[in-house]
């Protein structure tokens, strides 16, 4: 600690992203990254984009990029909000929208940074259960709040709620903002976005980090009503004018332009989800329903530490999270046909 620190940087939590090792040859299923590269047009648009004009600022707009996301979509440009990475299009959000003096409500578990986001911007906060069976139940959100946010899958659980369960929630729910955060949403489950144009209080994340295989670049979104949009853009404009860089702006546009691709690699991840589900299975392994791009597993007779760190001596990689309720599941990321069998073959010396 330094005694130049505020009183808010000594108490912060910072959030703990998933592991990045060093060591060549390691099976890295940790952080659901794609396991396939991006679309070659992408890597072309980047080529093309990086020459001397790399001396100027890029688009403080980021219009192109705006205008492909919402063609794609079928919104209206002035809907849509762009950032570097969704994790800082949700910072903005917790700060726009979020200060006020009822609860802001989310699952108990669930994406780790809402309650570091809420440390930082001082903003009171309730965590609320999931069900037993690791669902979000909306009649438990029934209450006074700031407003409302959880991933859909959920995260680390990979649980998708219903599309019509979202739109109960808006209609129960209208005088503070619902945030709807869809970073796996690609993988099998139905957009809340076809609801934007319905409910002036919902907001729509994502991320091209998923499944456009776009980690490296750093691009997140958000999506909702005009109003919405423009209190977002007031924060990125009091925060940082350029947060999106040229090269970033081309390879989201190229990624949105080559549709057959993305479509291609997210059949691939899907269909190697259900073989590793049922592998799995057959190991003994408990495993949530899931829609994202990893599954969540126990094994009932034998301690998820012990696998993670069985599997991590032979050059497999998962996440292992230290929460009571979660303590003995393994969050197992998607990876090629040939990770997953090593990680299979691995597994089934364990058990």
């Amino acid at each position: 600690m330094s005694r130049f620190w505020s009183g808010i940087v000594h108490d912060l939590e910072p959030y703990v992203p998933g592991e990045q090792p060093k060591v060549a040859n390691l099976i890295k299923l940790n952080t659901n990254e794609n396991p396939y590269g991006p679309s070659p047009k992408v890597l072309e648009a980047i080529r093309f984009a990086t020459s001397d004009q790399l001396r100027l600022y890029p688009d403080p707009n980021a219009q192109a990029l705006k205008q492909a996301i919402a063609e794609y979509h079928q919104l209206d440009e002035a809907q849509v909000f762009v950032g570097n990475g969704s994790d800082e299009v949700l910072a903005h959000i917790f700060h726009a929208f979020f200060q006020h003096e009822a609860p802001l409500l989310f699952p108990d578990i669930t994406y780790s940074f809402y309650p570091v986001y809420c440390q930082l911007y001082q903003i009171e906060f309730q965590k609320i259960p999931l069900t037993a069976e690791f669902e979000i139940n909306i009649d438990d959100y029934q209450q006074p709040n700031s407003g409302i946010i959880f991933p859909n899958p959920n995260a680390p659980t990979g649980r998708l709620l219903a599309l019509a369960e979202i739109e109960k929630l808006l209609i129960k729910n209208t005088d503070s903002v619902v945030v709807i955060d869809e970073a796996y949403i690609d993988f099998g489950g139905q957009s809340a976005i076809t609801l934007i144009n319905q409910y002036p209080n919902l907001l729509v994340t994502q991320t091209l980090s998923k499944s456009r295989s776009l980690a490296g670049i750093r691009l997140g979104y958000a999506l909702g009503n005009v109003e919405l949009i423009a209190g977002l853009i007031r924060v990125k404009d009091s925060f940082n004018s350029y947060p999106i860089d040229t090269l970033a702006i081309h390879a989201g546009v190229a990624s949105f332009e080559d549709q057959p691709y993305f479509e291609q690699t997210c059949n691939k991840v899907i269909s190697s989800r259900e073989l590793v589900v049922n592998e799995l299975t057959d190991l003994g392994f408990d495993i949530l329903p899931s829609a994202a791009n990893f599954v969540f597993a126990r094994h009932p007779q034998i301690d998820a530490k012990v696998l993670a760190d069985g599997l991590r001596k032979q050059g497999v990689i998962v996440r292992h999270f230290s929460d009571e309720r979660i303590s003995q599941f393994l969050r197992i990321s998607i990876g090629t046909a040939e990770e997953n069998q090593q990680l299979l073959a691995v597994l089934d010396s364990l058990v």
